[in-house]
Protein backbone atom coordinates (compact mmCIF):
# COMPACT_ATOMS: atom_id res chain seq x y z
CA UNK A 1 0.00 0.00 0.00
CA UNK A 2 1.23 3.62 -0.46
CA UNK A 3 2.09 5.39 1.81
CA UNK A 4 -0.12 8.16 -0.37
CA UNK A 5 -3.29 6.60 -0.69
CA UNK A 6 -6.16 7.08 1.94
CA UNK A 7 -7.34 3.96 4.02
CA UNK A 8 -10.93 5.29 2.49
CA UNK A 9 -11.85 7.75 -0.18
CA UNK A 10 -15.86 9.76 -0.01
CA UNK A 11 -17.35 12.67 -2.22
CA UNK A 12 -17.89 14.61 1.00
CA UNK A 13 -17.22 14.59 4.64
CA UNK A 14 -21.47 13.85 5.16
CA UNK A 15 -20.96 10.69 3.42
CA UNK A 16 -18.72 9.80 6.33
CA UNK A 17 -21.88 8.57 8.52
CA UNK A 18 -21.64 8.39 12.06
CA UNK A 19 -22.82 4.56 11.14
CA UNK A 20 -19.52 3.94 9.55
CA UNK A 21 -17.51 5.70 12.22
CA UNK A 22 -19.38 3.54 14.61
CA UNK A 23 -18.55 0.52 12.52
CA UNK A 24 -15.27 0.91 12.20
CA UNK A 25 -14.59 1.83 15.71
CA UNK A 26 -13.79 5.28 15.16
CA UNK A 27 -13.70 7.24 18.84
CA UNK A 28 -11.54 10.14 17.81
CA UNK A 29 -11.90 11.97 14.33
CA UNK A 30 -9.31 14.39 13.39
CA UNK A 31 -10.75 16.93 10.72
CA UNK A 32 -8.86 19.10 8.60
CA UNK A 33 -10.90 22.51 7.95
CA UNK A 34 -10.52 24.42 4.68
CA UNK A 35 -11.97 22.44 1.37
CA UNK A 36 -12.82 19.50 3.77
CA UNK A 37 -15.50 20.50 5.88
CA UNK A 38 -15.90 24.29 4.48
CA UNK A 39 -15.60 26.26 1.52
CA UNK A 40 -12.62 28.33 2.54
CA UNK A 41 -14.78 31.04 1.63
CA UNK A 42 -17.26 30.13 4.32
CA UNK A 43 -17.35 32.36 7.68
CA UNK A 44 -19.54 30.27 9.76
CA UNK A 45 -20.43 26.19 9.98
CA UNK A 46 -23.21 25.31 7.64
CA UNK A 47 -26.44 23.91 9.06
CA UNK A 48 -25.23 20.40 7.33
CA UNK A 49 -21.94 20.40 9.31
CA UNK A 50 -23.53 21.15 12.50
CA UNK A 51 -25.84 18.57 12.10
CA UNK A 52 -23.62 16.31 11.09
CA UNK A 53 -20.68 17.07 14.32
CA UNK A 54 -24.24 16.39 16.16
CA UNK A 55 -24.97 12.88 14.70
CA UNK A 56 -21.04 12.17 15.29
CA UNK A 57 -21.16 13.21 18.91
CA UNK A 58 -24.09 11.36 19.26
CA UNK A 59 -22.51 7.60 18.29
CA UNK A 60 -19.68 8.71 20.50
CA UNK A 61 -17.31 9.93 18.13
CA UNK A 62 -15.28 12.90 19.75
CA UNK A 63 -14.27 15.76 16.61
CA UNK A 64 -11.25 18.01 16.53
CA UNK A 65 -10.38 20.06 13.52
CA UNK A 66 -6.82 20.30 12.81
CA UNK A 67 -5.36 22.53 10.10
CA UNK A 68 -2.68 24.19 8.60
CA UNK A 69 -4.67 27.53 8.65
CA UNK A 70 -2.64 29.68 10.82
CA UNK A 71 -5.73 32.23 12.06
CA UNK A 72 -6.42 31.56 14.96
CA UNK A 73 -9.12 34.08 15.97
CA UNK A 74 -10.58 33.05 12.93
CA UNK A 75 -10.57 29.31 13.50
CA UNK A 76 -11.51 30.04 17.28
CA UNK A 77 -14.76 32.08 15.43
CA UNK A 78 -15.65 29.64 13.26
CA UNK A 79 -15.44 26.37 15.90
CA UNK A 80 -17.39 27.83 19.13
CA UNK A 81 -20.89 27.68 17.39
CA UNK A 82 -20.49 24.04 16.94
CA UNK A 83 -18.52 23.55 19.65
CA UNK A 84 -15.40 21.79 18.15
CA UNK A 85 -12.03 22.06 19.75
CA UNK A 86 -9.33 23.35 17.06
CA UNK A 87 -5.75 23.11 16.37
CA UNK A 88 -4.50 25.91 14.19
CA UNK A 89 -1.09 26.31 12.46
CA UNK A 90 -0.45 22.05 12.70
CA UNK A 91 2.45 22.32 9.83
CA UNK A 92 1.03 19.02 8.14
CA UNK A 93 2.27 16.43 7.00
CA UNK A 94 4.73 16.55 10.30
CA UNK A 95 2.40 14.40 12.50
CA UNK A 96 3.07 16.19 16.07
CA UNK A 97 -0.84 18.04 16.69
CA UNK A 98 -2.38 14.66 15.87
CA UNK A 99 -0.69 12.62 18.07
CA UNK A 100 -0.60 15.30 20.72
CA UNK A 101 -4.83 15.39 20.21
CA UNK A 102 -4.80 11.77 20.91
CA UNK A 103 -2.65 11.89 23.74
CA UNK A 104 -5.15 14.54 25.16
CA UNK A 105 -8.09 13.14 24.73
CA UNK A 106 -7.53 9.68 25.52
CA UNK A 107 -7.67 7.37 22.20
CA UNK A 108 -5.02 5.50 20.95
CA UNK A 109 -4.39 4.65 17.08
CA UNK A 110 -6.71 2.23 16.20
CA UNK A 111 -9.52 4.33 17.39
CA UNK A 112 -8.57 7.52 15.41
CA UNK A 113 -8.81 8.48 12.22
CA UNK A 114 -7.65 11.53 10.20
CA UNK A 115 -10.17 13.11 7.20
CA UNK A 116 -8.71 15.69 5.18
CA UNK A 117 -8.43 16.93 1.27
CA UNK A 118 -4.94 16.22 0.35
CA UNK A 119 -3.19 13.54 0.63
CA UNK A 120 0.22 15.55 1.02
CA UNK A 121 -0.63 16.63 4.08
CA UNK A 122 -3.87 15.57 5.63
CA UNK A 123 -2.92 11.54 4.60
CA UNK A 124 0.64 11.83 5.07
CA UNK A 125 0.07 13.41 8.63
CA UNK A 126 -1.99 10.20 8.98
CA UNK A 127 0.53 7.61 7.91
CA UNK A 128 3.33 9.30 9.99
CA UNK A 129 1.09 9.14 13.40
CA UNK A 130 0.37 5.53 12.28
CA UNK A 131 -3.74 6.19 12.45
CA UNK A 132 -6.18 5.67 9.44
CA UNK A 133 -6.70 8.21 6.64
CA UNK A 134 -9.67 8.99 4.93
CA UNK A 135 -10.13 11.12 1.90
CA UNK A 136 -12.80 13.62 0.98
CA UNK A 137 -12.45 15.12 -2.62
CA UNK A 138 -11.75 19.05 -2.17
CA UNK A 139 -14.89 21.30 -1.82
CA UNK A 140 -14.64 24.22 -4.06
CA UNK A 141 -16.34 27.59 -4.23
CA UNK A 142 -18.29 26.80 -7.52
CA UNK A 143 -21.93 26.68 -7.86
Amino acid sequence: MSILRADKNFRRFEDVTPQLLKKEGVKLLLCDLDNTLRLHSEKEPADELAEWIEECRKAGVKIVIISNNGRKKMMQKFCEPIKVPCVWWAKKPMSTKLTEAMAKYGFGPSETVMLGDKWSTDVLAARFAKIRAYKVDHRRDIV
